[in-house]
């Protein structure tokens, strides 16, 4: 139940809350109600303190999501360019259109509180709102605002609350003087966790229309035990504006009836005061007037005021009655059991009902008999795991009660059973056309049982899927051979030059063969390069190697031809005395060659 007053329903912050859900009023004024207007601008300084603007941001939406969706909303802060608007006044309604414009807010470091308050005082002047407050949340290091400028806030009466964080040198000075002119509240919190809640309170107090302070006598809508023996009731002199819900379950007692303004502009609906209806398994009650001296004091005095409230908090509050039936449940196997006995101080022949419900849609209903006197027993078959309730009706004719109970699987039921079950497996066999197998066979047998029979299956489709794939992919490749031209030179260029690097390598290797064979044969004989050989006609020859000493002979050799050699090389070693004598004695058989030739 909740009862009315400054701090409660749509004034205290209530309105979508998960309280407001099970009331049985709503906090969200119709339009058939002529609510006035509230408007709240947000001037924000917030740089210079850690992960500051960030806090800016998340209390500036907090702010907005207070208010009425007729208010008024808009923040300020000094940008790069300037003092502006991050957004102007806007209604609360359109709060998903300014997130984004918070979001993406460049709060920079404010020169003066002057310019920011006088854009936001000129702006709430002229907007049609009847409640108008302003917040300043800063450091307070910004130059002042000018008497004259406050002065137009109390000539306005636009009040301007204040929140100092981490001010520079404790220095408040400002921020305070500014809250105290012009009749707004000062806040200095020690934790930045404190500043959602400060403007959230600051946010309600454009709420504060909701409050409806003149005198009044309720009047009865309807019936209902929380009022019987109530004939009439005193004045009440204030309450909180709310609207009825839209449900038939709903039911509004006692109602405020129109004021003689509310009737000449056309407005003839009351507003609940008392309202009642069933939510879930309860009941729950919104008193929309209070129970103290501020509005109810007539009530406080009243000879029924105490039998009125009892009746209230009965009616809401969860009764006992006293029971005599005891349940017990428990799980057998794939069954449920119930066992409900019978204490009553008189012994009857109860008629028992149980209802369980459960997972998988598990509804059922059955009679449970008697197994003793004063014991009923029953058992049903469960589906699958999960938590089933049990509900029991007894009745004898004269008396009628009722229990719950409820037991929870947590597994399976099969799991308990260790054993094979081959009557189970024989019927799966024989519905679905397999067959029987037996441990003891191999596994070809198995094959041979299983696949046995098996008996090839044909299937057709059409070949124009595929012939049409094979056009889609041949019309690239014609116009491809049609379009481009490939030059096949760099593949000859390419086997031409391997070519030319390996007749290059095999000469080098020829080469250095040659060298290699002709060192072995100077080394194999002394004489070699000093001796000459006998050329060859037609052709000359190389260098012949000779291994033996020539004879020392004097007398020329007519039918013998004297070879060709080169000089003795100059590098070679100096010969001896015989060497000189064969040389000369080689020499001496040149000359006569010689002379036998021009002969």
């Amino acid at each position: 139940m909740m009862v009315g007053g400054p701090n409660s329903f749509g004034p205290g912050g209530w309105q979508g809350s998960v309280v407001e859900k099970a009331l049985p009023i709503s906090m969200e004024i119709t339009n058939k109600k002529i609510l006035p207007k509230g408007a709240l601008a947000i001037i924000l300084h917030t740089c210079e303190f850690p992960q500051g603007n960030s806090w800016a941001k998340r209390i500036t939406k907090k702010a907005i999501q207070v208010l009425n969706s007729e208010d008024l909303v808009g923040a300020m802060a000094q940008t790069s360019a300037g003092d502006e608007w991050i957004f102007e006044l806007t209604p609360a309604s359109k709060y998903a259109e300014l997130v984004p414009l918070i979001n993406n807010a460049e709060i920079g470091d404010m020169g003066t509180f002057g310019t920011t308050m006088k854009m936001g005082l000129d702006a709430l002047v002229t907007c049609d709102a009847s409640s108008r407050h302003m917040i300043i949340i800063s450091d307070g290091d910004a130059s002042p605002p000018t008497p004259e400028l406050l002065g137009k806030f109390i000539e306005n009466q636009v009040s301007c609350s204040t929140v100092a964080v981490f001010p520079h040198n404790g220095d408040t000075a400002i921020l305070e003087e500014i809250a105290g002119v012009t009749g707004g509240r000062f806040y200095y919190p020690s934790d930045p966790n404190q500043l959602p809640s400060i403007f959230i309170k600051e946010a309600k107090t454009l709420r504060r229309s909701q409050l409806q302070v003149r005198d009044f006598v309720p009047s009865r809508v309807n019936t209902d035990p929380m009022l019987r023996d109530i004939t009439e009731s005193p004045q009440l002199h204030g309450y909180v504006l709310t609207s009825p819900k839209e449900d038939p379950r709903a039911t509004i007692l006692l109602a405020a009836p129109p004021s003689e303004a509310e009737i000449k502009a056309g407005d003839t609906e009351a507003d609940p005061i008392l309202a009642v209806w069933r939510y879930g398994l309860g009941m729950t009650a919104a008193f929309t007037s209070d129970l103290t001296e501020r509005w109810g004091k007539d009530w406080v005095n009243w000879d029924q005021y105490q039998q009125l409230v009892n009746q209230m908090i009965t009616r809401i509050s969860r009764t006992r009655r006293e029971q005599y039936l005891r349940v017990y449940t428990y799980v057998n196997g794939n069954e449920g059991v119930v066992v409900v006995e019978d204490f009553h101080p008189t012994e009857t022949l109860l008629d028992v009902s149980v209802s369980v419900t459960g997972p998988n849609s598990f509804d059922q209903s059955q009679q449970v008999r008697q197994i003793a006197p004063r014991r009923y027993q029953t058992s049903m078959p469960l589906k699958g795991e999960g938590r089933y309730q049990v509900m029991i009706g007894a009745t004898d004719g004269t008396r009628r009660e009722t229990a719950y109970a409820g037991f929870i699987v947590s597994y399976s039921p099969e799991y308990l059973r260790f054993r094979a079950n081959p009557i189970v497996l024989r019927d799966i066999a024989q519905k679905t056309g397999g067959v029987e197998l037996d441990a003891d066979q191999n596994p070809v047998e198995m094959a041979n049982t299983i696949f046995g029979d098996r008996k090839p299956k044909r299937s057709s489709r059409p070949i124009f899927d595929w012939f049409l794939m094979c056009i889609a992919c041949l019309l690239p490749l014609d116009v491809a051979i049609r379009r481009v031209q490939l030059d096949f030179g760099w593949v000859k260029r390419l086997f031409r030059r391997n070519k030319r690097e390996s007749t290059a390598t095999m000469g080098a290797l020829l080469q250095r063969a040659g060298e290699v064979r002709a060192s072995m044969n100077k080394d194999r004989d002394p004489f070699a390069g000093v001796l000459p050989s006998e050329p060859r006609a037609g052709k000359p020859m190389a260098p012949r190697q000779q291994s033996q000493r020539p004879p020392a002979t004097t007398g020329p050799k007519p039918d013998t031809k004297p070879s060709t050699t080169s000089p003795p090389s100059s590098s070679g070693p100096p010969a001896d005395g015989g060497t000189t004598s064969r040389l000369l004695e080689i020499k001496r058989r040149r000359e006569q060659d010689g002379e036998g030739k021009k002969e």
